[in-house]
């Protein structure tokens, strides 16, 4: 329907404002800057407008405009909605902030044109309604990255990590093609609304298998899950805006791409299973290489891999629902944290210590973890009683006993035999808040995406197995990060610190096995 194009307004005008930067490229184009703060307000405005439209018509799609499958569409329904919200709303405050940022640069205009070329394509990809319109703009999403990427031309780390993210962005995009076109051939059409409703009431095929494993490719590369997440901790020689930008649907396009085809993916729960142990591997990764980080903006930067891992691990869990809402969530606390990453240091040493930090034993540790799962038992039983505890998936309990053993941590540091009183009331209330927060945001998740994301199916002895697996694997990390006080000072455990800190020495790896780039540099 004709209305449903209000969304296709949001990306036009950032192009037009794009325009207008590259034409005026220099240093303080004035009018550049106006003019891309008014569109980036005006796309928030258009994705506002899209949410009320949403509201009272309910979703729908636009219609093609084009010919044969090929054209632009727009698919209206609580994903897309949210996607537009996030990204426009993200994208206004990183137009914003580099506006100040990087006033005085010689090429100011080319910045912010090629930043509002990136927010264009993305929400372009947020409400795509077709399959063309989608690979066309995930494609063109990498491509402006890259041009931010390498905004300065001499930094040597800057042209690394570009030529490493367009290579796996091109692999990526190869395998994008390649899975749309096999959705094409077995679903017969290109309408991304009528693929996931077919593939709901349909079986799955070696096609479908086949295409579901190509889109999990691409996600994966997207992403920048384990082994390909080099480029990721190198883009700090990038501007910072460059950093808040990804959190804008960019990094976590790969979570998107799987959250949209969700119904396709069910069909191939063996793919699924991949998703799962790639997404946990990469989250454990990530986490313990960002504790050894020393700098503020690494550390942020490991802390989205980690991230990122745990998003592909929800959605290889079949917990679509809580996996957008962690897109959501993560990019507005790290857009934030990476934009406020100058004022960090002066944070930390302004905060007043007031004695010994208290260091919990085995014992206090044993029964942190022990409350924890104990009131994380008792909020989803109070929570069964108010709103059908039966109802909630075993993935869904299993994924929020994990986060419940990250909590655990915080509440070993009030139960150290040196730690205030007051401390353990704080950790002890966290713990409660986690719980509490965790199953109210799932159930409200769920309930906004009823109908559009499939519920997370029935597992089989293989999804058991993984859930098992994934919360061993966490919980014995977490008991590690809470004993590590205990054991830090040990010889093993200092060499253990070092190879952590060059990220277990695999995206090294990836820089020789891809041809040696920085030694070529060097040279």
């Amino acid at each position: 329907m004709p209305h449903y194009l209000l969304p296709l307004l949001a990306p036009i005008l950032l192009l037009a404002a794009a325009a207008l930067g590259l034409a005026r490229s220099g240093r303080r184009p004035a009018l550049v800057l106006v003019v891309a703060e008014g569109a980036a307000i005006a796309a928030l405005l258009v994705a506002l407008g899209s949410l009320a439209l949403l509201v009272l018509r309910g979703a729908g799609d636009s219609g093609l405009i084009g010919a044969a499958g090929i054209g632009l569409s727009v698919r209206l329904d609580a994903v897309s909605a949210t996607m537009l919200l996030l990204v426009a709303f993200v994208g206004w405050i990183v137009v914003r902030f580099a506006r100040t940022y990087l006033d005085g640069e010689a090429r100011q205009g080319y910045f912010i044109g090629w930043l509002c070329v990136a927010l264009a394509a993305v929400l372009l990809l947020v409400q795509a309604g077709n399959l063309v319109q989608l690979v066309g703009a995930w494609i063109a999403t990498s491509a402006a990255l890259h041009r931010l990427l390498v905004f300065y031309p001499d930094r040597v780390g800057a042209q690394r990590a570009a030529r490493k993210k367009r290579l796996f962005s091109t692999i990526g995009a190869v395998a994008l093609a390649g899975g749309a076109g096999l959705v094409w051939l077995a679903f017969g059409t290109s309408d991304i609304a009528t693929i996931n409703g077919l593939a709901r009431a349909g079986d799955g095929t070696w096609v479908v298998t086949a295409a579901a494993a190509l889109l999990a490719l691409a996600a994966l590369l997207k992403s920048a899950q384990f082994p390909t997440h080099g480029w990721l901790t190198e883009v700090m020689e990038a501007p910072t805006p460059v950093s808040a930008l990804l959190h804008a649907g960019v990094i976590n396009a790969g979570g998107f791409l799987l959250i949209r085809f969700a119904d396709v993916m069910l069909l191939a729960p063996g793919v699924l299973a991949v998703l799962a142990m790639a997404g946990g591997f990469t989250a454990l990764f990530g986490a313990l290489v960002m504790l050894t980080q020393p700098a503020v903006k690494t550390s942020l930067a490991w802390s989205t891999v980690a991230q990122m891992g745990f998003m592909v691990l929800q959605c290889g869990l079949a917990l679509f629902p809580l996996a957008l809402l962690h897109i959501v969530a993560h990019s507005l606390y790290k857009a934030h944290a990476f934009l406020a990453s100058g004022g960090a240091v002066e944070q930390v040493a302004a905060i007043r210590r007031p004695g010994p930090v208290a260091v919990p034993d085995g014992v206090a540790v044993g029964r942190a973890f022990l409350i924890a799962l104990a009131i994380y038992a008792a909020i989803g039983a109070a929570f069964g009683l108010a709103f059908g505890f039966g109802q909630k998936s075993p993935q869904a309990l299993a994924l929020g006993a994990i986060l419940i053993l990250g909590v655990a941590y915080l509440l070993a540091q009030g139960l150290a035999d040196a730690a205030p009183r007051p401390l353990t009331r704080r950790t002890a209330a966290y713990a409660v808040a986690a719980a509490i927060g965790y199953f109210a945001l799932q159930s409200a998740a769920e309930w906004l995406t009823a109908g559009v994301l499939p519920p997370a199916p029935s597992p089989g002895r293989l999804e058991w197995t993984l859930m098992g697996l994934a919360v061993l694997s966490f919980g014995l990390v977490a008991v590690a990060q809470a004993l590590f006080p205990l054991w830090a000072s040990h010889p093993a455990a200092v060499g253990l610190r070092v190879h952590l800190s060059n990220g277990l020495y695999a995206n090294a790896a990836i820089d020789r096995l891809l041809g040696g780039w920085s030694l070529r540099k060097a040279s």
